[in-house]
């Protein structure tokens, strides 16, 4: 049963983070924060390509402090 319940916990944390995340992005957009410094667009009329290279390090940092928070929250 104590499996159960750590993945129960675990499956509610990963909820509530992807609704923020979720959140955050959202209001970002309507904001108007739709890129970074050091995002790349290239392409053409016909096709283009957007990497997100700022976004992920931002989001790699952000994610990580939740992640530290959460793991000293519960002790582990």
């Amino acid at each position: 049963m104590d499996s159960l319940q750590g993945v129960g916990k675990l499956l509610v944390i990963a909820g509530v983070s992807l609704a923020v995340l979720g959140g955050v992005l959202w209001g970002a957009g309507r904001l108007g924060l739709v890129s970074f410094p050091g995002d790349l667009r290239f392409g053409s009329e016909s096709w283009g390509c957007y990497v997100p290279i700022g976004l992920s390090i931002v989001l790699s940092l952000l994610l990580t402090l939740v992640l530290n928070l959460v793991w000293r929250w519960f002790g582990k």
